[in-house]
């Protein structure tokens, strides 16, 4: 464990009322895919097709919260966590995507936050975590604009049958995810590769973000609402031009192009006659719809170097680390880079002055298992986050509107389309031996890490 002096190097630098939570979504943690009228996701499909995902893995089951949810919330009350993010499945709440409510569907989402509640556990609902409901991906799913009315619909469902029992949502998780993994470089569900795909799937997300937004405070004005991007350093691959152009269109298409609509009711200037044909008069000012905070996803830089193809500019996960120097590596070859989250942060207060900032995941794929004695001795995932939360303190000490940190994840879990191998957790899941739960070093690190902010005065 870590010496105790270092989480005090931590605590003192907190408010008493910091969010301390932990991570989740739908897909990866529910399972009961087709379980009390549940109907398939664009992932339920995709993971069926050869070669999408590692070993042929599926959800299906994945840790089964659809039936554990009270001892995973009886763990999370353990760790002394005062928030936990969840995300509510699109078709397990309406199994086409529009028309009847599955109220099987709603009423677990009603027992997981009645319990939540009973052990003061603030809930964090994240409308939209990449489980599009298959149905409405055979009408044009996100890259059609009548995604605008079909999200309408399934949010009215959300606030009707949840929302008052709901404090905080998430509208959307990781916008840049979903447009350029899924449907520019294809390896994540719907797996298009298309960059007017890509441009046009941009738009409607910010569209739906500014109009989900609308429509929860009209309906629950004291809620807080907003929705969690994506953002970290990109850097050129190597020192040409053309790599740095690579960069800069890189960070307009995976950052700004979420975060200047968001922010200003516009487009970067490299990409604007990219989005313009999914463009109509009065667009940008939706859009234009900064929320109640702003939720930040945060795991490692990244490398832009350029391409032939449609869009000169390709992510590459950087095995060496390029100009910057990690501190090592986690098991998916991630740098490790604290300096890179304090970068983000201040990149943002500069360029956006966001009034609050939630980190609403962060963490590292480590793959510790347990000794002889049952035990998971995850230094390594414990230092990653030491590490990770002074950098994000130090921003918040240089103004950056720091209010809370989401660990990503609670659980070991489905990792998209690398399957189950990589383990994210701060509790260990024995796929193996009924999906038994055993906390890591790092869960009881973070217990009392967040009982030693409790207890400050």
């Amino acid at each position: 464990m870590m010496p105790t002096n270092q989480i005090q190097n931590i605590v003192h630098k907190l408010p008493k009322n910091f969010i301390w939570g932990t991570a989740t979504s739908s897909y990866q943690v529910e399972g009961a895919s087709f379980t009390d009228g549940k109907k398939a996701s664009i992932w339920d499909d995709f993971v069926r097709v050869p070669g999408n995902i590692k070993n042929g893995d599926t959800a299906d089951t994945a840790c089964d919260q659809y039936h554990l949810y009270r001892d995973d919330i009886a763990l999370l009350a353990d760790m002394g966590v005062n928030a936990y993010r969840f995300s509510i499945s699109w078709p397990r709440l309406l199994p086409e995507g529009t028309g009847t409510v599955n109220m099987k569907g709603v009423d677990f989402y009603k027992r997981l936050l009645d319990e939540l509640h009973k052990k003061n556990i603030t809930p964090y609902a994240t409308l939209y975590h990449w489980d599009l409901p298959a149905a409405l991906q055979k009408k044009g799913g996100w890259p059609n604009r009548d995604i605008l009315g079909w999200f309408e619909e399934y949010t009215d469902a959300v606030i009707k049958h949840l929302g008052a029992d709901i404090p905080n949502f998430i509208v959307l998780n990781e916008p840049a995810v979903i447009a350029y993994v899924g449907h520019y470089e294809g390896i994540h569900a719907p797996g298009i590769k298309s960059a007017k795909a890509m441009y046009a799937t941009m738009h409607h997300l910010n569209m739906v973000h500014g109009k989900s937004y609308r429509q929860i405070k009209a309906a629950l004005p004291k809620s807080n609402v907003a929705s969690t991007y994506t953002h970290f350093p990109i850097y050129p691959v190597d020192d040409t031009p053309e790599s740095a152009k690579a960069a800069e269109l890189m960070m307009s298409i995976w950052s700004d192009g979420f975060f200047s609509p968001l922010f200003k009711g516009e487009y970067p200037k490299n990409i604007i006659d990219a989005v313009s044909p999914y463009i109509k008069a009065g667009d940008l000012e939706i859009c234009r719809t900064p929320g109640d905070f702003l939720g930040i996803n945060h795991y490692c830089p990244d490398y832009a170097k350029p391409v032939n193809e449609d869009i000169p500019a390709r992510l590459t996960f950087a095995h060496n680390a390029g100009k910057i120097d990690p501190i090592g590596t986690t098991d998916l070859g991630w740098p490790i880079v604290p300096k890179g989250l304090y970068d983000a942060l201040i990149d943002l207060k500069d360029r956006y002055n966001p009034k609050r900032i939630i980190i609403t995941e962060g963490g590292g794929a480590f793959n510790d298992a347990p000794d002889k004695d049952g035990k998971i001795h995850d230094q390594r995932r414990i230092d990653y986050y030491a590490a990770y939360l002074e950098a994000a303190l130090k921003a918040r000490e240089d103004g950056v509107p720091l209010e809370g940190y989401f660990a990503w994840s609670f659980l070991d879990n489905f990792e998209w389309a690398e399957g189950f191998g990589p383990r994210f957790g701060l509790v260990y899941v024995d796929y193996l031996d009924k999906l038994k739960r055993m906390p890591k070093d790092s869960f009881f690190w973070f217990r009392e890490l967040i009982r030693q902010t409790k207890l400050i005065s």
